[in-house]
């Protein structure tokens, strides 16, 4: 009878979920060309940004991975809301420059301000196999996680691979048919349903089981004092083969890389593109880190389930706050936490399914004669085609896209140089951004696969960022200028308005 309960709600709340996907396209009659479709026609207001933003930031691991660390290591998971608020402070300046880059030229992501910059329509090509093969592994694992989810709050009944297909099918029918537009609006039911659901979970599971937060902090600090500091429980590890652990020099590193990185992340750019004015961005760059006050929640109920369901191993700990949820409440409740989890699953999974097929269709296949008319359609096959093989390899092979995500985040690291550094300093050539992607993602395959994250307590790509800063540096002023460059190609740098904000050309013009 709960497998029946806890399924009909979640069920319900699919369908309006594709409903509200639907419901984004009503009085834009096809769902216009590919800028609406992939960047919301730049038309998103200031609300509509937030959640979009706090959704790409809020995704399965929030429920699954945040509280998995928090039962494993402890202290260490601050740094997903330390580096999270650092990057919304870097995407202050940083947001209203590529969107005012990516307004003035009718860009609509990093692929094409690359090959715009550069003056050179195939390496955009380039940037986007590359980021597709740092991305894909996020589909992955949202599909995974989503799909254990609804197998939990089940209580088994809906088996894990057909748990991964309904993930899979609910994410690619409204985001192939609403875009980015749809997304934002399946925001909102998210966003609504995570802050009630943790709100809720913050302040029973403390009572329920310890009689408050008092008792529940004065034992876990008398018997588990070692996941409240650095490296935290068993001096943790950031790799496989990995000995040096979660300690401070990894936590600063890796903080501070994906801080950076975070702010030229293709789905953080798509949001950045749909904003209808760069005050938009501004605004929601000061909003945005209250919403990490919602990832201690799962870090708490992580370390609250070492006392309640002790022994969880491997990927069974990932399962920490289900195991609490399942035990403790009736089973509406559980649909209703599964739903809002299930749904920080869809909406990044969405994002990033849509920023793939819009690289594809806007810089790959647009160089074939015959495509480059059909740019949005040809993106949206790209969308079935990306989810389809992240569902195959969900199935066939799990541990190749996992193994791939050990690089996701730290590879993307590698196009800094190429994306933000090149849109600020006119001086840096292709010759130079181009050598050094190659040597930063080499260095950065060759660590992590070897075992070797952290380097010395540094995370690895840390280490191949400077490579590759190095190598582009030397070679830039070692090699000759660039030949010939695109009068129209202007760097940020030239134009103060791209990331000053001027209001009168920009703020007041919705287009």
């Amino acid at each position: 009878m709960n497998a029946v309960v806890a399924t009909s709600v979640f069920a319900v709340f699919m369908v309006a979920t594709v409903a509200l996907g639907l419901l984004a396209l009503r009085g834009r009659g096809k769902g216009g060309g590919l800028t609406e479709w992939s960047v919301g026609g730049r038309s998103l207001g200031p609300v509509f940004i937030w959640v979009l933003m706090a959704g790409e930031g809020y995704t399965s691991f929030s429920y699954l991975g945040a509280a998995g660390w928090g039962y494993n290591y402890g202290a260490p998971v601050l740094y997903v809301v330390a580096y999270m608020s650092c990057g919304y402070a870097i995407g202050y300046v940083v947001g209203p420059m590529l969107w005012g880059y990516a307004r003035r030229h009718g860009l609509v992501g990093i692929t094409d301000m690359v090959a715009h910059r550069f003056g050179r329509p195939w390496l955009g090509a380039v940037v986007a196999v590359l980021a597709t093969v740092f991305l894909l592994p996020y589909i992955q694992l949202q599909i995974t996680g989503m799909g254990v989810v609804l197998s939990v709050i089940s209580y088994g009944a809906v088996s894990l691979n057909w748990a991964y297909f309904v993930a899979f099918a609910v994410t690619t029918g409204f985001v192939v048919v609403s875009g980015l537009r749809g997304s934002a609006w399946v925001s909102v039911l998210k966003d609504v349903l995570v802050i009630a659901t943790l709100g809720f979970l913050a302040l029973y599971v403390p009572l329920h089981y310890f009689d408050g937060y008092g008792p529940f902090l004065d034992r876990l600090v008398t018997e588990k004092s070692d996941w409240l500091t650095l490296p935290g429980h068993g001096g943790g590890g950031s790799g496989e083969g990995s000995g040096s652990g979660f300690g401070e020099l990894w936590f600063i590193s890796t903080t501070f890389l994906n801080s950076l990185t975070v702010v030229i992340f293709p789905t953080t750019v798509a949001g950045y593109l749909g904003a209808r004015n760069a005050d938009a961005l501004r605004r929601n760059a000061m909003y945005l880190p209250a919403y990490n006050v919602l990832l201690f929640v799962p870090m708490l109920l992580g370390l609250a389930a070492l006392f309640v369901v002790p022994g969880l191993t491997g990927a069974e700990s990932n399962l920490a706050l289900f195991k609490l949820v399942v035990d403790a409440l009736p089973a509406w409740a559980v649909g209703v936490i599964g739903v809002a989890a299930a749904l920080s699953s869809i909406v990044p999974m969405a994002v990033f399914m849509l920023v793939i097929g819009t690289m594809w269709g806007r810089s790959v296949l647009s160089l074939v004669p015959r495509l480059a008319e059909r740019q949005k359609s040809a993106a949206q096959v790209v969308v079935v085609v990306a989810g389809s093989l992240a569902l195959l390899l969900t199935y066939t092979a799990p541990n190749t896209l996992v193994r791939l995500s050990l690089i996701s985040y730290e590879g993307m690291a590698q196009l800094l140089p190429m994306v933000l550094l090149a849109l600020v300093w006119r001086r840096l050539t292709f010759r130079g951004a181009f050598s050094g992607l190659i040597v930063g993602v080499a260095v950065v395959c060759a660590l992590v696969f070897s075992g070797n994250d952290p380097v010395g307590g540094v995370n690895a790509g840390l280490v191949a960022l400077a490579a590759n800063l190095a190598v582009a540096l030397a070679v830039t002023f070692a090699g000759p200028r660039d030949a010939d460059p695109r009068p129209d190609a202007e760097v940020l740098a030239d134009d103060p308005d791209a990331y000053a904000g001027d209001r009168k050309a920009y703020a007041t013009d919705p287009g």
